[in-house]
């Protein structure tokens, strides 16, 4: 097809279902995966899901001591890594596995299993870096083997986030690794801090991450086979699938549901985009443009309460606090960013004049009711969380015992479409089969998510060792020192740390993204004299958008493959649609309210609501060029002034700021009317 019958026909260059597969090995290294079949096929599976059992006894029963329940789930951990990544994305040989592969596996899990079983009388002996280095007096017997341990672990582990999780952080823990050894430190010390101590691998980002995060990464495999992911996508477009541009406006709010229980921005793109790119292009939206849509959408689902993508429940343990607390704060901050998309969206589609879907062709919301039984599981959990009726952990198992009920009779209905004999031996088979696939998908997802948080946990050793934080801390202190007025000084330090955080956040997983961010920016925020909550939530939302930023954006290249789009557009589209994202931070580090912190009264609450979504519609109209006609640059500018104002809590910007949208808004009204005059 020619350049020039692309732009006549939007919607004829669309990837097909058959592309998605592809899509995702290319952008998300968690699918690029070995192929097993047969017998090998289920040995593995049998593996994974008798690791997600584990994660669940262990978190509910096992008594254990903690560097032994941390070094066996990493050392299953590499079984399973290597079991399932290879060294290259293009090795697709069915049951193949080299030789290297194996020993790599061997020798990485043999190292924890080792430190494992022999924990009791390892913190005996091992008690500082001088008993395992051969140089030292104090050295023990046997000091080259145990140093050897901590070195081929550490590098098997390094190896399977190659794989796994990228080179973003592995070539971040290798910087820090040759400053720590450029600081004085010897390797003895190192594998010590790394390995040996609960500073390093076994830190507390994996330490989270065996505790709470592998149990709801479980129960989200559970939940997307109640059909759940099906049932957001209908109710989106029952709900806006008729109106201008509708298809864009159901990508905006399918993604936003589907994102917050997924963990994966690039995931969830690949998920819902595959349905409602299609359908964007058709209606007359660019390519560029709607994947750039469903990338911002998709990415701001891991902000979107109640689940954020299993990172609430980790930012109540970081900041100590509850869990419903964090999940009243983040409601403000994640209507601004899907309101801008949405109000996007919709001047993009009055601009080309866009129409929606037929309402014919639309499920019928009334029919949706019926299947609202499916959100019980997630209900159930949001309430015994927030009310503290029970922990984390056990409130996450119930909630995976409620998805496999709610998800019975939809097996049940199928057993009698399909077989008209046998019906219950087939609908006990396929029960079983979606317990056990669950399980072994849960097992899977823990694989780059674990993986990511040691190495969190190995950036968090190397920082320790050093002294690096207070460096950090001070360089920043300096170079925004550098101004003497204190706002400027402040929004330099804060810039400086947005960017640490894009760049650790790239292609990592959401809730080790959290992990890596609080452990490493967020200190440095609180030093600064930002509050608590405010420094973790503006780290957090900084590394969630490393996926749609420029030029690692994971989501909006799947996007863009998916639209078969220009890559570099679409994120720079994505990150436009996203822009809530990157000024809503910075507002809230300035101005607390805009969390609900020292908010007083409910008429406070309302006025910060209120002239927050009228700042942000403000802005995304500036962005877009279009309102009742297009927008002169003045006048976008003096839109842009208005919306900034307007967001920033305080009676007297919002009092500038409504009225300076006002004045733009009625001019705007009155030359559309007057263009709309006939000559």
């Amino acid at each position: 097809m020619s350049e020039k019958d692309k732009k006549n026909h939007p919607g004829a260059d669309v990837g097909t279902a058959a592309d998605m597969e592809q899509v995702m090995r290319k952008y998300d290294r968690e699918s690029a995966t070995r192929i097993w079949e047969g017998v090998p096929k289920t040995v593995v599976s049998v593996v994974m899901a008798l690791f997600s059992l584990y994660c669940i006894w262990s978190t509910l029963r096992c008594t254990w001591d903690m560097p032994i329940r941390l070094s066996s789930f990493l050392g299953l951990i590499i079984v399973m890594g290597y079991l399932t990544y290879p060294a290259r994305k293009d090795h697709v040989t069915p049951n193949s596995m080299p030789w290297y592969d194996v020993v790599l596996m061997l020798l990485g899990a043999g190292s924890f299993f080792y430190y494992c079983i022999n924990y009791k009388s390892l913190v005996m002996v091992i008690t500082s870096a001088a008993k395992i280095n051969p140089a030292s007096e104090n050295a023990i017997p046997g000091a080259w083997f145990y140093l050897a341990i901590g070195v081929v672990a550490i590098l098997c582990l390094a190896e399977l986030c190659r794989r796994c999780v990228g080179l973003p952080i592995l070539c971040v823990v290798g910087v820090l690794l040759v400053y720590t050894f450029a600081s004085g430190q010897n390797l003895a010390r190192v594998i010590y801090t790394l390995f040996y101590d609960t500073s390093g691998v076994m830190a507390t980002p994996i330490q989270v991450c065996a505790k709470f995060i592998a149990v709801f990464i479980i129960f989200g495999a559970f939940l997307e086979r109640t059909g759940i992911s099906n049932f957001f996508i209908d109710l989106a477009n029952s709900l806006a699938g008729s109106t201008s541009g509708g298809p864009a406006k159901v990508a905006v709010i399918s993604s936003a549901l589907c994102g917050m229980v997924s963990g994966s921005s690039v995931g969830n793109t690949v998920t819902t985009g595959s349905v409602t790119i299609p359908m964007m292009k058709r209606t007359g939206y660019l390519g560029e443009f709607a994947g750039a849509v469903e990338a911002a959408a998709s990415t701001g689902g891991q902000i979107m309460p109640p689940i954020m993508g299993a990172a609430a429940f980790l930012m109540a343990q970081y900041m100590d606090t509850t869990y419903a607390n964090v999940a009243l704060k983040a409601i403000l901050p994640a209507m601004l960013y899907f309101t801008g998309i949405f109000l996007a969206v919709h001047l993009e589609a009055r601009r080309l004049n866009l129409k929606g879907i037929p309402r014919d062709q639309l499920p019928k919301f009334s029919l949706l009711i019926r299947s609202i039984y499916l959100l019980s599981p997630l209900v159930v959990l949001v309430w015994m969380v927030s009310t503290g009726a029970r922990t984390l952990q056990y409130s996450a198992s119930i909630a995976i015992l409620l998805a496999i009920l709610v998800s019975l009779p939809h097996f049940f209905m199928d057993s009698r479409t399909q077989h008209s004999e046998g019906v219950a031996a087939h609908f006990v088979k396929d029960t079983a089969s979606m317990i056990v696939s669950s399980l072994e998908a849960g097992g899977r997802s823990c694989i780059t998510v674990a993986v990511a948080c040691s190495m969190a946990g190995m950036v968090t050793g190397c920082i320790t060792v050093t002294g690096l934080a207070s460096k950090l801390i001070n360089a920043v202190v300096n170079i925004s020192g550098m101004i003497p007025f204190p706002p400027v000084s402040l929004f330099i330090a804060l810039f400086l740390t947005m960017l640490c955080c894009i760049i650790l956040g790239m292609g990592v997983p959401t809730t080790a993204n959290y992990c890596i961010m609080a452990s490493t920016c967020a200190p440095i925020l609180i030093q600064l004299g930002i509050g608590k909550i405010p420094a973790h939530f503006f780290v957090f939302y900084f590394g969630i958008v490393a996926d749609i930023t420029p030029p690692v954006a994971l989501a909006a290249y799947a996007g863009s493959a998916i639209a078969k789009s220009d890559p570099m557009k679409t994120g720079i589209n994505a990150t436009k649609l996203a822009i809530a994202a990157f000024i809503v931070p910075y507002i809230f580090a300035y101005s607390p309210e805009m969390l609900f912190v020292d908010v007083t009264s409910i008429f406070q609450v309302v006025q910060i609501v209120i002239s927050a979504l009228l700042g942000i519609f403000g802005v995304a109209a500036a962005l877009n060029g279009f309102l009742f006609c297009p927008i002169p640059k003045p006048l976008r500018f003096a839109l842009v002034i208005a919306g900034l104002a307007m967001m920033v809590p305080g009676f007297a910007t919002d009092v500038v700021g409504l009225a300076a949208l006002a004045a733009v808004l009625a001019y705007q009204k009155t030359m559309a009317k007057r263009n709309s005059k006939p000559a």
